[in-house]
C-alpha cells in the first residue's frame, strides 16, 4: 500500500476515474500472469484492452510496476505519448524506443520497453499493477529516457487512471 500510494502522490492522481477501465484478457485481476509474459517464457507484453478515457485527454501513459520487490518499487514497463483514441496494445509490443506510434522508457531492468514479472526465486507471490494514465497532452520527451525521469514530467497533468493488476511467483 506504501508504493501505491507513493505513486498516486507522484502523480497528482486523487481518484480513479469513473468509467475509465483497463484489463487484460491473458489474465484475470487479481490472477496469476501467464509464464509467457514473463522472464521464464517468452517475455513478451501481455495484450491490453481499455475504454472510457476521459474527456480532454491529450496522451496516455501505461506505467507497470512490482511494489513488491526487494528493492522496492521496481519498474518494468513505462509506454508514454500512447494516442488517446487508442483502446488497447496487442501482445508482444516491439521493445524499441519508438513502437506503434507511441514511446517506451528504459526499464529498472535498465532496457527499453517491457521487461515481465522475474522476482526472486523463494522471494513469494509478487504483485504486477498495470496503471494507465490520462494526460492532458504529450510529455514530448525522446524516447528511451530513464521510466522515472518519464513519471516524474507526468506530475500534474493526469486527469484520471485505470488499473489492472496480476501476480506472479517463481
Amino acid at each position: 500500500m506504501r508504493a501505491l500510494a507513493f505513486l498516486g502522490l507522484l502523480l497528482g492522481v486523487v481518484a480513479m476515474a469513473e468509467g475509465f477501465t483497463l484489463k487484460s484478457p491473458a489474465f484475470a485481476y487479481g490472477g496469476a500472469v501467464p509464464k509467457r509474459y514473463t522472464c521464464d517464457g517468452e517475455d513478451r507484453s501481455p495484450p491490453l484492452r481499455w475504454q472510457g478515457v476521459p474527456e480532454g485527454t491529450g496522451a496516455l501513459l501505461l506505467y507497470v510496476f512490482d511494489p513488491d520487490a526487494p528493492v522496492g518499487t521496481f519498474v518494468h514497463w513505462v509506454a508514454y505519448d500512447l494516442p488517446p483514441d487508442r483502446n488497447g496494445l496487442p501482445e508482444g509490443v516491439p521493445k524499441t524506443p519508438e513502437a506503434m506510434g507511441f514511446k517506451q522508457a528504459t526499464n529498472d531492468f535498465r532496457r527499453v520497453g517491457y521487461g515481465g514479472p522475474c522476482p526472486p526465486r523463494g522471494h513469494g507471490s509478487h504483485r504486477y499493477f498495470f496503471r494507465l494514465y490520462a494526460l492532458d497532452g504529450p510529455l514530448g520527451l525522446a524516447p528511451g529516457r530513464p521510466a522515472r525521469e518519464v513519471l516524474k514530467a507526468a506530475e500534474g497533468h493526469v486527469l484520471g487512471e485505470a488499473e489492472w493488476m496480476g501476480t506472479y511467483t517463481r
